[in-house]
């Protein structure tokens, strides 16, 4: 707790008067989103006390807070991952510290394979439940009260309003846009076909490799959590699956991306209504 009022105080002592009402976690080759905010502050993530650094290819590490669609919005460039090294408190410190900053509101972006047949290369998935495959949790050790209940409840961690509400927006643009389950897994490394077909077999739509730490700390300190994936890949049928590299994930998350970033905006606007 500490450490995270040395982190609070400095990051409002540089962004003085600014107060963020909606955070937003951007993933891997997402990061274009900030070329539509009207920037106010832009600190680097090396500059932060007690902030991790982001060391993935196409992660920026910067926190940026600005105005999107009228609402203060402070935006991640770039996150962590449990298979940095970083370990799960490390992974969800700028969870809390957004919260700490005032939010009320998380968005999450990232990327996928799907693991659902139904859903393709390039489509959009608002994702409605997830499947938690992480070896270590994010609340495991120390309680602090004024963070959360000791045993939140996940029943209904992502909000159905604001999930309806992004497929309007995706229909009403012609985007393909899906509902469904995300699995977490620790990566780096991508699945086997065996991996894929229990993944598939025991729910899960698409797979990746952050947000649900996020999620699970920003349930467990009363945020509202939206959370939109790009899929880049896809593992289903088993036996058309190909081999992927990180070049092909950021070729399609680029490609994809104005129509997360256009849903994204247009669910912001309507959070003003």
């Amino acid at each position: 707790m500490q450490q995270l009022k040395e982190t609070v105080d400095f990051i409002q002592e540089k962004t003085t008067n600014f107060k963020p009402e909606l955070g937003i976690i951007l993933g891997t080759g997402l990061g274009n989103l900030v070329n539509d905010l009207e920037i106010a502050h832009s600190l680097s993530y090396e500059d932060l006390p007690y902030f991790p650094i982001s060391t993935v290819e196409s992660h920026t590490g910067r926190l940026i807070f600005g105005t999107l669609r009228g609402k203060q919005v402070v935006v991640m460039q770039g996150r962590f991952h449990y298979y940095e090294g970083y370990n799960m408190k490390e992974v969800t410190y700028p969870v809390r510290v957004m919260k700490l900053l005032g939010i009320t509101t998380l968005f999450v972006s990232n990327v996928s394979g799907s693991t659902n047949a139904d859903i393709e290369k390039g489509d959009l998935v608002i994702i409605d439940d997830h499947i938690n495959l992480h070896y270590e949790n994010p609340l495991r050790g120390q309680q602090y009260k004024e963070m959360g209940p000791r045993f939140p409840d996940m029943s209904k961690p992502y909000s159905k309003k604001l999930g309806d509400e992004a497929m309007n927006i995706a229909a009403k643009h012609g985007f393909r846009a899906h509902k469904g389950v995300y699995v977490s897994l620790p990566g780096p490394n991508l699945e086997t076909r065996a991996e894929y077909l229990h993944l598939h077999k025991i729910g899960g739509d698409i797979v990746g490799m952050s947000t649900v730490p996020e999620v699970i700390v920003g349930v467990h300190c009363g945020l509202r959590i939206f959370a939109i994936s790009v899929v880049t890949d896809k593992a289903i049928p088993i036996e058309e699956l190909e081999a992927v590299t990180l070049e092909d994930v950021i070729a399609v998350a680029m490609e994809a991306e104005p129509k997360m970033t256009t849903v994204i905006k247009d669910l912001i606007e309507r959070l003003n209504n």
